[in-house]
């Protein structure tokens, strides 16, 4: 039989006709597997799981038909012992059925870290030292010294701590800092526009502590919380506006972009003076 007269046979389209059709079989049967496979339609909706101990963090777990692990725990007195502090996926997202959901568990016993010895250290160091070592940047509080901006004491709630005495991880630390002998000063820095660690670090690095900051009411969520930023502060940073070291900024915060511009109030405080310079002296 020639090449030809095998093409046009009833034999060949047969065995075409096969082939397709079982080509067709296994892209069916590899579709339905997939859509098995992904549970492709089958998304529900992540359940609150902060504030719950892990037997009830089981049970809405399996009802809901998801999984969860612990990933990490910390030690914060905002959750009870062994309940849920943080989860991810936050609660309200969509998300497949066996989904896996990560968990942060607060911590039976607080966490106990060496108190570093921050003593003689410049501010600066002081600060990046407190941060590294697990623990809580607090107020900066200053009294008269022969030394400017240098750390004369460590405090936990208003108690001296000594180097490597054990305190808790998270503990807040107040350092107790050399302002000269007479009354320094220092510009008012510009937080505007600046989320919140940032413009708390920026404080600090000017000699200045965080007093009150507020949330308005576009603040809804913990996302929202992350996400803000500081539209309004209370002195305005201005070129000839200083403070005197260790006063106090408030700030104000959104994640409305249109109020960095819509509104400028700020009541002005009574220790913010403008910086002038000497008048030039006439020569004789």
């Amino acid at each position: 039989m020639s090449l030809k007269d095998f093409l046009f046979s009833r034999m060949f389209a047969r065995s075409i006709g096969l082939a397709v059709l079982i080509i067709v079989s296994l892209l069916i049967v590899l579709l339905i597997w997939l859509n098995f496979y992904t549970h492709h339609g089958q998304s529900r909706i992540v359940p609150n799981f902060h504030g719950l101990n892990m037997a009830q963090v089981e049970t809405i777990a399996k009802k809901s038909r998801l999984k969860y692990t612990v990933i990490d725990s910390v030690y914060t007195s905002a959750t009870g012992k062994g309940c849920v502090s943080e989860q991810n996926p936050q609660p309200g997202f969509k998300v497949k059925k066996w989904r896996t959901i990560e968990l942060i568990i607060n911590a039976f016993r607080p966490e106990m870290v060496p108190m570093p010895d921050l003593v003689d250290l410049p501010k600066r160091q002081a600060i990046s030292v407190v941060e590294s070592s697990g623990l809580t940047m607090g107020k900066l509080i200053y009294k008269p010294d022969l030394s400017v901006d240098i750390v004369l004491d460590q405090l936990v709630d208003g108690i001296k701590i000594n180097k490597n005495d054990s305190v808790q991880k998270g503990s807040v630390i107040d350092l107790v800092l050399g302002k000269g002998l007479s009354n320094q000063r220092t510009g008012v820095p510009d937080l505007v526009g600046m989320k919140l660690e940032s413009a708390t670090r920026r404080i600090l690095e000017s000699s200045l502590n965080l007093g009150t900051f507020i949330y308005d009411s576009t603040i809804k969520s913990r996302v929202d919380t992350n996400m803000a930023f500081v539209y309004k502060q209370n002195p305005e940073s201005r070129e000839d506006a200083t403070l005197q070291i260790g006063s106090s900024i408030y700030l104000w915060l959104t994640v409305d972009s249109i109020k960095l511009k819509a509104d400028s109030t700020v009541v002005i405080r009574n220790d913010t003076v403008p910086h002038t310079e000497p008048a030039p002296q006439k020569a004789n």
